[in-house]
């Protein structure tokens, strides 16, 4: 095999043995294999179950052994999995009739007995060997864990989040997962008697390869490779009264944080949703407390160290419509000629011109209700706790707001937005005589254009290349949107282009 990472460790008890399974769990995307290997009684339906469990988020889910269905499958939140128990095969051929020859695509494989069919398995999987130790106690494991091939890295990675969770004295926390989000990012919370507290594993990793100018599209549009912007920013919107998660433990190498929890409570209500008023009033507010504040260009992030926020310049803003072109419309059916993308380029990057003379701020990109937590035990503006910043730069304060009041995962009505829209211009003009209401308009309605154009490309290749196709269904409220930005007289002519070569989405 082409390269291995192994590293052991002893389990006390089940408990132990579960808390390995969640990190692993931690870890996993779809197509991974895990192979659970040891005698009889070592443990390996046991922490086959631990993993299920987490993965469903339910302690009571039934999980028996696939010794003689030979194969279970679980449809669970994050991914299908299959549960699979080989010791009855007599031949690899066998594999082939339960359906784990091939492996199913999209699906994470979870193994038993291995050993009965080592040539039919991947090269690149993960293997936990359980053995008896009866010196600890009659229900102690040891632990051999070795990832193979492309797998390696992640055995590597499972080792540094247990050294990790131990140096922060939170190795016996008990784990409960937490949904992701659209990126890389995986999350669980950390139960102790002490509190509950978020673990983030934030990998280091370029969002697609390097064709924007020699640079990946995460590096092209300056979103966060690594943990460090969000350091950086909690400790600044932190500092200034606003509510960030704050830190407790952090390694910013390995891209693992301990950080604050705070709770579930969220800004929408009803079915389908809609906002809480009150809640949404506070979030308009909070934008524009924060946008009246001189906010410094570099941050500290560690001693000696310091972050600079990078600038949402028009090649940047250019680069995320390009989506548009790359993904959407193919996704349409409707692929886009040399000349058409001349255009659309041309066109954007005048419009994109007038941010020129636009003072700029903190703009954290994703300033919407799914990154939004209700504190109601906290004051004024402080309500508002924000999660999602990592990708914060310096551009125009109507971005955020056009991210808000143009919700991409909820119906935000048009009255809604333009009485929240108001209550923003009031609040900034009262401290500031000099705001510019027409002018901010325009931005907003620009930064609409520029924020849902970018989305419909984005949505596009979350289904294409990532396979979500969860977000697709988002599609025709961003269209929504989208057209009621065009209708400012600024976008008059990007609004005729659309019309003639972008098809609106599927309802």
């Amino acid at each position: 095999m082409s390269g291995s990472s192994t590293f052991s460790l002893a389990l006390a008890n089940e408990t132990a043995t579960a808390h390995l399974m969640a990190d692993l769990a931690l870890l996993l995307g779809p197509g991974d294999v895990v192979t659970l290997s040891g005698d009889l009684g070592a443990g390996k339906t046991a922490a086959a179950r631990a993993m299920i469990r987490y993965l469903a988020g339910d302690e009571t889910v039934e999980v028996p052994s696939p010794t003689f269905t030979l194969a279970q499958t679980y449809e669970l939140p994050p991914f299908p999995l299959v549960h699979a128990d080989l010791y009855r095969i007599n031949d690899p051929l066998e594999l082939e009739e339960i359906g784990l020859l091939p492996l199913p695509e999209g699906t994470v494989a979870l193994i038993e007995w291995p050993e009965r069919a080592p040539g039919a398995l991947p090269t690149d999987r993960i293997d936990i060997a359980l053995n008896h130790r009866p010196a600890l106690g009659s229900t102690a494991r040891a632990a051999e864990i070795t990832g193979y091939g492309k797998s390696a890295a992640q055995v590597t990675r499972l080792k540094a989040l247990r050294q990790f969770l131990t140096d922060s004295d939170f190795i016996d926390a008990r784990r409960q997962r937490m949904a992701g989000d659209a990126s890389t990012r995986s999350y669980a919370r950390l139960i102790r008697d002490d509190g509950v507290f978020i673990l983030m594993n934030s990998p280091r990793r370029p969002d697609g390869p390097a064709i924007y100018d020699g640079k990946s599209y995460s590096a092209a549009v300056h979103l966060a490779e690594d943990v460090k912007p969000f350091v950086a920013i909690a400790g600044g919107l932190r500092a200034r009264g606003f509510s960030a998660p704050a830190i407790h433990h952090a390694d910013l190498d390995t891209g693992f944080l301990i950080t604050e929890d705070f709770g579930s409570a969220g800004f929408i209500e009803g079915d389908p949703p809609g906002p809480i008023t009150e809640r949404y009033e506070a979030a308009v507010d909070m934008l524009a407390a924060l946008h009246r504040e001189a906010l410094p260009e570099t941050l500290p992030l560690a001693p000696h160290i310091s972050y600079a926020v990078p600038v949402f310049d028009i090649d940047a803003m250019l680069v995320e419509i390009g989506l548009m072109l790359e993904w959407y419309l193919p996704d349409r059916g409707a692929e886009s000629s040399d000349i058409l993308r001349a255009e659309f380029i041309t066109m954007w990057r005048e419009l994109l011109t007038k941010l020129a003379a636009v003072p700029t701020t903190w703009v954290m990109r994703d300033f919407h209700s799914p990154n939004l937590i209700w504190l109601s035990e906290r004051e004024g503006t402080s309500k508002v706790g924000v999660i999602d910043f990592q990708d914060a730069v310096l551009g125009p304060a109507a971005y955020d707001l056009a991210s808000l009041l143009q919700d991409a995962r909820i119906d935000v009505p048009e009255l809604t937005e333009l009485g929240l829209l108001t209550r923003y211009i009031k609040a900034r003009r009262a401290v500031d005589e000099t705001f510019d209401p027409a002018s901010f308009a325009e931005t907003y309605a620009l930064m609409s254009a520029q924020r849902n154009t970018r989305l419909l490309g984005t949505f596009a290749r979350l289904n294409r290349r990532d396979g979500k196709p969860q977000y697709l269904r988002h599609q025709p409220r961003i269209w929504a949107y989208l057209v009621r930005s065009l209708a400012h007289p600024v976008l008059s002519g990007i609004r005729e282009w659309y019309s003639a070569n972008v098809p609106p989405p599927t309802p």
